[in-house]
């Protein structure tokens, strides 16, 4: 324990652009991995629907997490990063953010 408050929980319709986020929502769909060529080399990308009460966003998974996660799973992403990408929002890790399988 570090003794720092858990972030506040926040909806998915509440969320905005370059803004940290915590957010709990259900993965409805993972497209296929995708080939990409980045700042430090070849990867792989994947995009996954989350979805909560309030509506959906994207969750972009890279490399090895792309197979960590199924479509049904209910997930928490805790200090994710939101951002927009042509004209749509979508959360990814960033430099500190976590994402666990909830039971």
């Amino acid at each position: 324990m570090t003794g720092l408050p858990s972030p506040a929980m926040a909806s998915i319709s509440s969320l905005r652009a370059n803004a940290n986020a915590t957010i709990e929502a259900t993965i409805t769909a993972i497209s296929e991995a995708r080939d990409v060529t980045t700042s430090r080399g070849p990867s792989k990308v994947a995009d996954a629907t989350l979805q909560d009460d309030s509506g959906t966003i994207t969750l972009t998974l890279w490399g090895d997490d792309i197979k960590k996660y199924a479509i049904g799973q209910k997930v928490k992403i805790t200090d994710g990063w939101v951002k927009d990408f042509r004209g749509k929002l979508q959360v990814s890790m960033g430099r500190s953010g976590t994402i666990t399988v909830q039971s």
